[in-house]
């Protein structure tokens, strides 16, 4: 069971980032010191990152969107896909030629990324000008670390601790989106599928209390914000490690019952853990939204079996029926892998083919990308990148029609909408209870507001409406 941090480490924390405080302003002299932080990855990683932000405001440091202009630059990384990884390199590389011109500049990565060993080490051998590196599990010492490096107790620091057990509470965080929040609910994964590095790097499940959860969420809906996210890598399982069934249904229901005008969303599913208790409350709690994101992977046992996902086609076919017979406007959407090692052509089909069964609103779909440490980075891979990108190509055509299907079907219709904000195009936008993103003409005082909106031109992942 998962551990909270002690409060005497948190309050030496919070002394650190008042020490940290002073030496800067003596170090600027009146001048307030500027730090740039960027998170790559999930939801998970940006509310990490509104965690790490909230300890810098507290050392005294404000925000730049300009890395070039910073004293203090952190990448937040993600580990999920090699793409993700080489934007990371080749960032980093960029700040050389700053940290050349402000050679006090601190320059720091943490996150997935950084928790890998390999990861570590070239960093340390290949960018001998990055000062610091830690991991997922320690990012509550932030202070600790500055302070170090301020004081010259310590000229470079590399910490990769790991820890399944402590969950840091009480962090002031900094939000930039004063309409919708992140709100975790647990962290790391027991699942293990083949292919993925998150239990690697985010260590075992745990699960915060159900107190501090509450608690948070009352406080968000009395600051005013219309969108709660609850996050977890698996969030269906939530509870398992108090050795309780169904603790995630509780909960939704129990953030429902909060007096208030706002929407609950949540990600991500496991169909492992989709329970049908936890699809009827979805369906009798009015606040939860009418969307559900539901990982497949492959629509094929082999593959499904191979990839250690704990569930085949069958078994997830029935979780879709029976979610669409009490949530008959539910917008279903899901990840995809496209080449999973040893996949054939033929299997990859069933993919296609459940794609076109179910109707899926969206999908997340990727090329199989390998990742050091997991048991799918060593399997035998017979087939090239440019046969799966053709795979790839086929898949989406496949659910570019059937998603352009699912939008017709809107036309004429009425939906409430939470208006989040404006669109590149200057319409305002927001998302239907189904979390389908629309765009409508109107004032700019209805950010902020729900809204009824009529579709007019149904587009294959965006609507047009107008408003009522």
């Amino acid at each position: 069971m998962a551990r909270t941090v002690p409060s005497e480490e948190l309050n030496r924390q919070f002394d650190n980032a008042t020490e940290v405080k002073k030496l800067l302003e003596d170090r600027f002299h009146g001048r307030t010191p500027k730090a740039f932080t960027h998170t790559y990855g999930c939801q998970g990683n940006v509310s990490d990152g509104e965690k790490m932000d909230g300890l810098l405001a507290q050392m005294g440091y404000e925000f730049t969107d300009t890395p070039a202009e910073a004293d203090f630059v952190l990448y937040n990384t993600c580990a999920v896909r090699e793409h993700a990884e080489e934007r990371v390199y080749g960032n980093l590389g960029r700040l050389k030629e700053y940290k050349a011109a402000n050679p006090d500049m601190i320059i720091a990565v943490c996150g997935c990324m950084a928790q890998e060993g390999h990861v570590a080490d070239r960093l340390k051998k290949s960018f001998p000008y990055v000062d610091l590196v830690f991991g997922t599990h320690v990012q509550y010492k932030l202070p600790e670390f500055l302070l170090r490096l301020l004081t010259g107790d310590s000229a470079r620091i590399f910490d990769l601790t790991e820890n399944d057990d402590d969950i840091a509470e009480g962090i002031a965080l900094h939000r930039t989106n004063q309409l919708k929040a992140f709100l975790p609910i647990s962290y790391g994964c027991n699942n293990f599928c083949t292919y993925c590095v998150v239990p690697h790097v985010r260590g075992r499940e745990r699960s915060r209390s159900y107190d501090a959860i509450m608690a948070e969420a009352r406080d968000l809906v009395k600051q005013g914000y219309k969108e709660i996210m609850l996050l977890g890598q698996n969030v269906n399982s939530y509870g398992k490690d108090f050795r309780e069934t169904d603790q995630f249904a509780r909960l939704l229901r129990d953030i429902n019952d909060i007096p208030g005008d706002f929407i609950i969303r949540f990600m991500t599913s496991h169909p492992r853990d989709c329970s049908r208790t936890l699809l009827d409350t979805m369906a009798d709690c009015e606040k939860v939204e009418g969307h559900l994101h539901l990982p497949f992977q492959s629509g094929n046992d082999r593959v499904l079996k191979a990839m250690n996902r704990h569930y085949n086609r069958e078994h997830y076919l029935e979780l879709v029926d029976y979610a669409k017979s009490v949530m008959p406007d539910l917008a279903l959407t899901s990840d995809v892998i496209v080449g999973f090692p040893g996949e054939t052509h033929e299997e990859f089909l069933d993919t296609v083919s459940l794609v076109k069964e179910v109707g899926f609103q969206s999908l997340y779909t990727f090329i199989f990308s390998p990742r050091v440490g997991t048991p799918a980075a060593s399997m035998e891979d017979p087939y090239t990148r440019e046969e799966k990108q053709q795979w790839f190509e086929e898949l989406q055509f496949a659910q570019n029609e059937k998603a352009t299907e699912l939008s017709r079907a809107m036309q004429g219709l009425c939906y409430r909408v939470l208006c989040e904000g404006h669109a590149k195009n200057g319409k305002l936008q927001g998302r239907t209870f189904g979390s389908i993103m629309v765009e409508f003409d109107g004032p700019d005082r209805l950010v902020g507001k729900f809204v009824n909106v009529r579709i007019t031109e149904p587009l294959t992942y965006i609507l047009k409406g107008e408003l009522i």
